[in-house]
């Protein structure tokens, strides 16, 4: 069992921030929400654009075992990036 003082690296504590380093963590957190924000617009544009290829190829008979799943793909990975 883990004691109350015990941490891990997920785990956010801003009271522990010395003085000193502050300005360092506030640009790396700074640089965690853009790159995040950045993944999650770059998820929804794959998600879309995979939609819409696997729409597009299911709708020729022959290839459509290729294009459902690749339209429920990026139906999923839109999902992801919106929550």
């Amino acid at each position: 069992m883990r004691s109350r003082k015990e941490s891990t690296l997920t785990e956010h504590d801003d009271s522990r921030v010395p003085i000193l380093l502050w300005p360092f963590y506030a640009v790396w957190r700074l640089l965690t929400l853009i790159l995040n924000i950045t993944g999650r617009i770059i998820c929804a544009v794959a998600g879309i654009a995979f939609m819409m290829l696997g729409v597009a190829i299911a709708l020729s008979v022959v290839a459509a075992p290729v294009g459902i799943p690749l339209a429920a793909f990026g139906f999923l990975l839109l999902v992801r990036s919106l929550f």
